[in-house]
Order: structure tokens, then C-alpha cells, then sequence
């Protein structure tokens, strides 16, 4: 597809703006005004609509396709979440809520700390802060949270232990916070080896952190003893929330022994994802780091009315501006009211019953590393069809072709060829059906045709561009 820039004809135009007058020029700085010609394409109105409507159309998204990313749970967003968080007293709030007069605010600040109580009865934490912009800025905020506990303590604490079964931002938020991180690896069921934790733990570790359901897909069955460890040796248990849409309702990091727990409010409660809007990662803590929180909190006063706590004794401080992402917690708020105790019980049901449907059906054509009972993602491997010539890259460029997105592919890394899917609760049979095909089809094609399938995708603007040079070597303009 050309650039708007390729499709430019020298004195085509749309709507031609006529010359500034001199009235106008003069209020310029002659600094200002441009001395050479501007380099816009000269196109009419009619090419740049077809051109940016064309684009639009090549856009994959949610609300279009099957989106089966695993490990990066992509449900579809429910309309009425956007309805809520344009709401005039919502949208048209000061957005430094801090600054206004508490009266005027009383609504925004309910919807703050109803959020953060639901959300300390959903995770089984006792105080939970709605600031950090995003589920890696969490991570950060839990792990400032850890070392402020250990200093206060006097606790001589050097490093932080991480699962090769732990979400891929829990290393770089330890290190990124000071600590050596140590890593224990899985065991035959793919939960973590208590063999190997029991050789690595010790006074200095300052903390566990554990994804639940790993990113192998699967329930970590030793978490309760995990955490008993950790209680010997003074280190706190975390909880990366990334997968708690397999768990929601059903059960609770709090209840498993875990200290910290931060949560992707564009994961599991719906509200847009990437591209799609910013992120929300609210953090949550036990009793015994309630007095470490971030200030100012939303708190309520005897006469049912909504104030500022700033009187937290052993504060980190801020890591955000005031109460972090507003409008997204709204959407969170929203998603949790519209489907109560219940609705968020069968979201969960729902989520691990679609991935042991794809599990099953797909389970005869490619390699499952960990034959278990997953959670809310199937992980497999393309080691039967590396047999062939074709590798997990291949079969994610041939569901392109498809019409499907690519699951994430070389992920987790303990995992040979890895391809990890996640549904969701929000597809349905039918389309899970299809992507079921596609992929039967692609593992058949590369027994009996494997160059189709490593000549994948055929049709879309760039086929096989060499991504490692476009890393290295970005283009970033047109001309």
C-alpha cells in the first residue's frame, strides 16, 4: 500500500487555504514564518479520505477479530463501561480531583474508594491503592512497598526470588528496584520446583514473586507451602494479577498468604488495552504492610461523606498524580457493579472453560509440554511441526492469512516453540470453532505442504519483513 506521500500529484489539491494575508503575516515573527516549502503531499480531498479510510480497515482489534494473545488477557470491552466514563459529572471532574473542593468531588471520590474496596474483597488484601498507571508501574509500586517494609525493619534483604514460570516484567521490577534476582526453576507438572526454592531461599530474600495461574496456564498447587517458606525467612509473598481472570470469585490471593498483589484493570476487568487506552495497576497489601501505601488516599468520614488521608506512618510517598487513572478505574468500577459476585464467578468458569475446549481439540495436532487441566490459557509447542521445516512463527504468520491474530509465540521461554493461547470468556463456541480450524488446518498443511505455510501471510501489505533490521535500523519517515 502507498504512502500518502507516493501518492501526491504536483498541483493536485483539496482545499486550498488562499495566501495569509499581510495583516496576518505581520503578527508573525519573521523567525517564524517558513522559508521553504513545506513537503506535504498534494493530494485531494477524495485521496486522503479512500487513504486513511484503507488504513483503517487493515486495523486489528478486539471489537473486530478473535484476539487469542495469551498471557495478555484481550476480552472485549463492553460498551457500557464508555457510556459510564463519559458521564457529564465524571468527564467534566477537575482532573486534579485533589485540588477542588471536596464537595464538588464527592462522586469521583466514591467511585475511588468503592473501586479499592471491591477490589481488597476480590484479592483478600487490606488496603489498596488505585495510583500506578499500569500493571509494570504496579510491579514497581509493590516492590518499593517490600523494600520500604524490610528497611523499617532493619531486615538485611539482597534479593528477590522469581519463578521461570513468573510473568516476563517480574525480573526487570526487581532488578529495576536493586535486587538480585534469583530464579527457580519448574518442575515436571510445570508448578514451582519446592526443591530448588527450599535450596534458594534464605535470611536475605526480601520477597517471592509468583504469577497464579503461571504463564504455563496452570494453577500453582504449592502455593500455600511456597508462602509458608516465605514466612520463616521474613520475605513477602507477591502476587502478579496478570492471570486473575482464571480465579476471579473463586479464589484469593490474600487467602493463599500473599502480602502484595497488583492488578491489571485493562486485563481483567475490560477496560482497553494497549492501543486502546491507558493502563491501570492497582496495588493491594495485607495488614502487615497497610501502614506502607501510597498517599493521598480516599477514606470515608463517620458522617458517610469522602475525604484525603494523608497520615500513612511509613509512606512511600507518591508514585503517581493523585489517584492514578481515573477514567479507567471508572470502567473497572462499572464492569464489577454491572456483574456483581456471580457475574464475576462465571467470567472466571467461563475464561478456564474455553481454554481447556481449544486444550482438548488441539491437543491431537500439536505438542502439549504440560498435560494438566489448564487454567485460562493453553500453552503448547510447535516441536511436531519443527519436524517439518515449520516453526511457531510460521503457524502465527499463517493465521494471519486467516484472518486471526497471531497467539503469543516464544513465550514463556522454558517452553520450546512455545504457542500460548488464551480465549477468553467473551468468545463464543463458534468463533473459537474457527480459530480451532485454522490452526487443525495450518498443522496439517505442514506436514503435507510446508512451504505454504512458511510463505505466509499472502494477504496482507507486508508479507516477511526481517524484523531483527527494522529493530536496528527504523524508518521513521517517509521521505
Amino acid at each position: 500500500m502507498k504512502t500518502i506521500f507516493e501518492k501526491s500529484v504536483k498541483g493536485r489539491a483539496g482545499v486550498d487555504p488562499g495566501t495569509p494575508d499581510k495583516k496576518t503575516q505581520s503578527i508573525l515573527d519573521s523567525s517564524l514564518l517558513r522559508q521553504k516549502d513545506n513537503m506535504l503531499p498534494e493530494v485531494s480531498e477524495l485521496d486522503v479520505i479512500r487513504h486513511y479510510t484503507n488504513l483503517s480497515r487493515l486495523n486489528y482489534s478486539v471489537d473486530t477479530h478473535f484476539y487469542p494473545l495469551g498471557s495478555c488477557t484481550m476480552k472485549y470491552n463492553p460498551k457500557v463501561n464508555e457510556a459510564a466514563s463519559v458521564l457529564p459529572g465524571f468527564i467534566n471532574a477537575h482532573p486534579m480531583l485533589a485540588y477542588v473542593k471536596e464537595d464538588a468531588v464527592q462522586g469521583a471520590f466514591e467511585v475511588i474508594y468503592r473501586t479499592a474496596e471491591m477490589m481488597c474483597e476480590i484479592t483478600g488484601m487490606k488496603k489498596m491503592t488505585t495510583q500506578p498507571y499500569a500493571g509494570a508501574h504496579g510491579e514497581m509500586t509493590g516492590i518499593l512497598l517490600m523494600a520500604q517494609y524490610h528497611r523499617v525493619h532493619n531486615n538485611n534483604k539482597t534479593h528477590i526470588i522469581v519463578p521461570e514460570s513468573a510473568h516476563g516484567t517480574n525480573p526487570a521490577s526487581a532488578a529495576a528496584a536493586g535486587y538480585e534476582v534469583v530464579t527457580v526453576p519448574v518442575n515436571s507438572a510445570g508448578g514451582i520446583d519446592l526443591n530448588a526454592l527450599k535450596e534458594k531461599i534464605n535470611a536475605q530474600t526480601a520477597g517471592i514473586m509468583m504469577t497464579v495461574p503461571s504463564t504455563l496456564g496452570v494453577f500453582e498447587k504449592e502455593v500455600l507451602e511456597v508462602s509458608a517458606l516465605a514466612r520463616k525467612f521474613d520475605a513477602l509473598m507477591y502476587y502478579d494479577g496478570a492471570n486473575l481472570n482464571a480465579i476471579m470469585g473463586k479464589a484469593r490471593p490474600g487467602d493463599m498468604g500473599f502480602d502484595i498483589v497488583h492488578l491489571n484493570l485493562h486485563k481483567t476487568f475490560s477496560t482497553p488495552h494497549g492501543g486502546g487506552g491507558p493502563g491501570a495497576g492497582m496495588v493491594g497489601v495485607s495488614e502487615k504492610l497497610a501502614d506502607f501505601v501510597p498517599v493521598p488516599a480516599v477514606v470515608k468520614t463517620k458522617d458517610n461523606k469522602f475525604t484525603l488521608d494523608f497520615n500513612v506512618p511509613h509512606t512511600i510517598g507518591n508514585i503517581a498524580s493523585f489517584f492514578g487513572n481515573f477514567g479507567v478505574m471508572l470502567k473497572a468500577f462499572t464492569y464489577i457493579t454491572m456483574l456483581g459476585k456471580e457475574g464475576l464467578i462465571d467470567v472466571s468458569e467461563k475464561a478456564v472453560l474455553n481454554a481447556n475446549y481449544i486444550m482438548a481439540k488441539l491437543k491431537p495436532y500439536y505438542f502439549l509440554p504440560y498435560d494438566r487441566t489448564c487454567m485460562h490459557e493453553a500453552v503448547f509447542s510447535a516441536k511436531k511441526q519443527v519436524v517439518h521445516g515449520v516453526h511457531a512463527l510460521d503457524i502465527a504468520k499463517a493465521l494471519i492469512d486467516r484472518g486471526f491474530h497471531p497467539p503469543t509465540i516464544y513465550f514463556p521461554l522454558v517452553v520450546e516453540e512455545a504457542i500460548m493461547i488464551e480465549p477468553t470468556e467473551t468468545e463464543s463456541k463458534q468463533d473459537m470453532d474457527l480459530f480451532i480450524e485454522a490452526m487443525i488446518d495450518i498443522a496439517r498443511l505442514a506436514e503435507t505442504d510446508p512451504d505454504k505455510i512458511k510463505n505466509t501471510p499472502v494477504t496482507t501489505p507486508i508479507s516477511r519483513p526481517d524484523e531483527t533490521k527494522a529493530a536496528r535500523e527504523p524508518k521513521l519517515k517517509c521521505f
